[in-house]
């Protein structure tokens, strides 16, 4: 019989296990893995930056843990040799639309108690003569890591005090029994486990293991890709720090950017366009049991009646690199269609509730012995060290008891 087993070996199932271990030493903590690897997904896909937390709703769950996960992120750096750079993000406005919505950022940023400093033009040539703009935020505190890293060290960290982390194990059945044993029954390719509660942080795959579980859930995960190129290494120079455009306040994603990272490489993306599979990365994957699922949930026709315009938009710049070019141009003119090369795209798990609406924040679900991660979006990775305190916190109890 384990205490714990924590369903999915990504950063976010990994520090929950990590700190499950320290906050109860000597507790029996089991994590199981379907890929060859932890980090394989989401974590393993991401563009490896440590963010500030300037975007979030103020008092949302985003704003916070992601404040406490910029500095926590770097402290286990520090402790673990894992080499970060604090470079610095430039949130680049270049209209009048722009700059009006980079206020309301700036004041957003201040209520989250989060530094950063408005400059004009002038000073952001300066800065970087590479990319033009009327006006704009630094945000000092913002980094850059491998993410996959961070997540292999937790999964040392979690193996040095007793914890199990398995591979090639993925989750084919989830019974929880009532009664006096009160205890959840798994079934795995690797076995049948027992365990007093039970974690899911199955990314991808929440909204099936969730199901499996038990839970009457009112969404679906939709896969949305994020396709990346990247520059020559000629062209790694041509930016020191991370350059954002003013995001969209009615879309959940922060739009096309230079990202400058830690391996030396300059990348530029994400978009955002629908994916036709899960897991399968390559682009033009398709997996017919993802794509019928969603055709078949309604908040998926709701969503995309509701973001025709945006879809459309971001296919082609998909399926026309020139597209994707002119979103970079408008900040960083010096780029030409030549400097766009191939780079692994990611693909993010984003919660559809059934009436159309993007879930933007975190989403836990719970049942007597389990707790479902159903839906951890963009600053996951950063603020993945206090979501495992707060799980922790929900299913042993705080620290502080």
């Amino acid at each position: 019989m384990e205490d714990l087993i924590v369903i999915g070996a990504g950063i976010v199932g990994l520090a929950t296990a990590r700190e499950a271990l320290r906050r109860r030493p000597g507790i029996s903590v089991l994590v199981l893995e379907k890929a060859d690897d932890v980090a394989s997904a989401q974590t393993g896909h991401n563009s490896g930056v440590i963010h500030a937390g300037l975007y979030y709703a103020p008092g949302s769950l985003k704003a916070r843990l992601c404040r406490a996960g910029e500095k926590a992120t770097k402290d286990f750096c520090d402790e673990h040799g894992i080499r970060y750079e604090t470079v610095g993000k430039l949130v680049v406005a270049t209209d009048d639309v722009e700059i009006q919505r980079m206020k309301a950022l700036a004041e957003r940023a201040a209520e989250n108690g989060i530094k950063v400093e408005h400059i004009n033009g002038d000073r952001l040539a300066e800065m970087e003569p590479n990319v033009r703009g009327r006006e704009a935020l630094i945000s000092p505190a913002t980094g850059i890591v491998d993410f996959r890293d961070v997540a292999h060290a937790m999964a040392r960290d979690i193996e040095q005090m007793g914890g199990r982390v398995i591979t090639r194990s993925q989750v084919r059945s989830i019974d929880e029994r009532s009664g006096a044993s009160g205890k959840v029954v798994v079934g795995s390719d690797t076995g049948e486990y027992h365990t007093r509660q039970l974690v899911a942080c199955a990314g991808l795959q929440a909204d099936r293991v969730a199901t499996m579980g038990g839970l009457d859930i009112d969404f679906q995960i939709i896969p949305f890709r994020g396709e990346y190129y990247q520059l020559p290494h000629d062209r790694w120079g041509i930016v020191q720090r991370l350059i954002y455009p003013v995001p969209d306040p009615d879309l959940p994603f922060l739009g096309v950017h230079l990202s400058p990272t830690i391996d030396g490489r300059i990348t530029v993306g994400p978009n955002a366009v629908l994916g036709f599979s899960r897991e399968r990365y390559p682009r033009g994957s398709i997996t017919g049991r993802d794509v019928a699922r969603f055709l078949a949930f309604p908040g998926m026709w709701r969503f995309a009646m509701n973001n025709i315009q945006t879809g459309v938009e971001e296919m082609r710049s998909s399926y026309f690199p020139r597209g994707y070019l002119k979103l970079v141009r408008k900040y960083c003119p010096g780029l030409e269609l030549a400097d766009l090369r191939p780079y692994p795209a990611g693909i993010r798990a984003q919660a559809i509730m059934r009436d159309g609406t993007p879930v933007e924040d975190f989403l836990l679900r719970s049942t007597d012995h389990q707790l479902h991660v159903c839906n951890a979006p963009s600053p996951a990775a950063t603020s993945a060290i206090p979501i495992g305190k707060l799980i922790v916190d929900k299913i042993l109890g705080s620290d502080r008891d």
